[in-house]
């Protein structure tokens, strides 16, 4: 069980997988007014640095669910850097489905919705490991700017502009599920850039070291046109953000 392996070359050196900035990050565990002991699971919880930093910073208890076997093992190195391994565990397998053993006070899926088919299926599935007035956290992609063509949404590496919301209108669909939301926080532009011009100079230090890969020619040429890509479309008109909700 793993991702594809080109994410595991292309954000191999990531310690966030999605366009929030370590402040940022930071900024979302004081909002939530952590307490030592609280737990938090994480599906899709990537090299782990939401949990780790958490535990350093608030003392909470964490696990994180992960398919990529690098991420996953990246994870628990930086529980050992942090010195936080008695208070965070990282399972490799399938985040899809999977419910926690007893209840936790943070139920969290940054970034990874598909794997509950979308918002509303990702929120069932949080819900299902959430205390009685526990908090869930959702990342997701919203449109800043409501592109005009379906030619420049799927420059954004979406399907149709239909794929997304705005921000009001994701906000509204969080009340339509019965939740209300109680914090947001918000990459911006230098996230985007953190995220997506990380992974340049990943691709071409793998290119250099592994020329004859059976990839290469596919990070070759992501290599070529995302810098383009990126400063065109998605830096300009997608948004994305973690959102804290509260069952009403």
């Amino acid at each position: 069980m793993d991702i594809p392996r080109i994410f595991n070359i292309t954000e191999s050196a990531h310690r966030i997988h999605n366009p929030i900035t370590p402040e940022k990050l930071a900024t979302l565990g004081a909002a939530l007014r952590l307490e030592t002991g609280a737990r938090v699971l994480d599906l899709g919880s990537g090299s782990g640095e939401m949990l780790c930093t958490w535990a350093r910073d608030h003392g909470i208890v964490g696990t994180g669910i992960d398919m990529s076997r690098l991420f996953t093992e990246q994870a628990r190195r930086r529980a050992v850097e942090l010195d936080v391994v008695d208070r965070v565990e990282f399972i490799h397998g399938d985040a899809a489905g999977h419910v926690s053993a007893g209840k936790v006070d943070v139920a969290a899926c940054v970034g990874a919705s598909w794997i509950g088919g979308g918002i509303a299926g990702t929120i069932e599935l949080l819900a299902r490991s959430l205390r009685a007035g526990g908090i869930l956290l959702i990342g997701e992609p919203f449109w800043r700017r409501l592109p005009p063509t379906e030619e420049i949404a799927r420059g954004c590496l979406a399907n149709a502009i239909s794929d997304f919301s705005t921000l009001p209108e994701l906000l509204a669909s969080f009340g339509r599920l019965g939740y209300d939301v109680v914090e947001m926080v918000l990459a911006d532009q230098d996230g985007w850039d953190r995220y997506e011009a990380a992974k340049w100079l990943t691709m071409r230090r793998w290119l250099d070291a592994n020329p004859d890969d059976e990839l290469a020619s596919e990070v070759r040429a992501r290599l070529t046109s995302e810098p383009g890509r990126h400063a065109t479309f998605t830096r300009e008109y997608l948004g994305w953000g973690v959102f804290a909700l509260m069952a009403r």
